[in-house]
């Protein structure tokens, strides 16, 4: 993937090395456990940290502040690259369009859902529309979950990121939460909260497919990348996680989709370029 002439913007928020604060005793035990199958088993952050912070999550008024700016190590540049690149892109679709915040982190930081544990690996907060990555998921994800560890498989999941951003704005995310709270089992709750993941890897599409034009090609897919972005779907459908974790797959448990969805998902935002064909609550009618 060609990415280094990118533009940066400037403004990711670098808390790393920084410790956060959570409240002492047994309750942070309890977040760490909510919280570690984020990524993986598709709880929302939002939800999962208010429910956790009943039980001791970080007090208010417990902020950190790092240092804003566009990182010097290579690993940063790159997020800041790629988000840049993904705000024009979405500001050529969405009149009035607001940048999302970029927090990089270690291990755990504060955020506008409550405390936030890299065992979550990376997630959009709603509250604050704020991206919050801790840049160790990488490895994490490639060794023990057998996802790509090329640039564009790293940049799905950044570009998945920003999709959620994007369904914070147009209310989709809102309304997901509406319908969900109005289910009458978790079965079906599971499969709106799908349907927005999928979306999100769609627009992941969308992105990856508009990336080289709003940039003059400085950033741009090249040869092999989708195919390096379809092996990190396949890794983290919700099938394929469930296999690997010795568990007997379940569809009505699914929170983010089967391997075969999320890249069904991927390759149509791709193919098409347009975040209208990326409707995948018809599905549901």
């Amino acid at each position: 993937m060609r990415w280094r002439q990118g533009r940066t913007s400037g403004n990711i928020e670098d808390r790393r090395g920084m410790k956060g604060k959570a409240a002492a005793g047994g309750g942070l035990g309890v977040i760490v456990i909510a919280l570690a199958g984020y990524f993986l088993f598709g709880i929302d952050p939002s939800q999962t940290m208010q429910v956790a912070s009943q039980f001791g999550g970080a007090g208010a008024g417990e902020q950190q502040a790092g240092e804003i700016g566009t990182p010097e190590d290579e690993a940063g540049k790159f997020v800041d690259v790629i988000g840049t690149n993904a705000d024009t892109v979405w500001a050529n679709f969405i009149g009035d369009y607001d940048n999302p915040n970029t927090v990089l982190y270690t291990q755990g930081t504060n955020t506008g859902c409550g405390y936030g544990q890299a065992a979550m690996g990376p997630f959009y907060c709603p509250a604050d529309q704020t991206v919050y990555l801790d840049l160790s998921f990488w490895q994490e994800m490639e060794t023990k979950f057998g996802a790509s560890g090329a640039d564009f498989g790293r940049a799905y999941v950044i570009a998945h990121e920003w999709g959620h951003h994007i369904q914070t704005l147009t209310g989709t995310s809102q309304e997901v939460r509406r319908r969900q709270q109005a289910a009458s089992s978790e079965e079906e709750a599971n499969r709106y909260l799908v349907m927005l993941e999928l979306q999100a890897d769609c627009y992941a599409g969308v992105w990856a497919a508009n990336a080289a034009r709003v940039s003059g090609g400085n950033v741009a897919l090249e040869s092999g990348d989708i195919q390096e972005g379809l092996k990190t779907a396949n890794a983290i459908g919700d099938d394929t996680l469930q296999r690997r974790a010795g568990r007997q797959v379940t569809p009505e448990s699914f929170t983010h989709g089967s391997s075969e969805q999320r890249q069904e998902w991927l390759m149509r935002g791709y193919r098409t370029g347009d975040p209208n064909e990326c409707d995948t609550f018809s599905a549901l009618q």
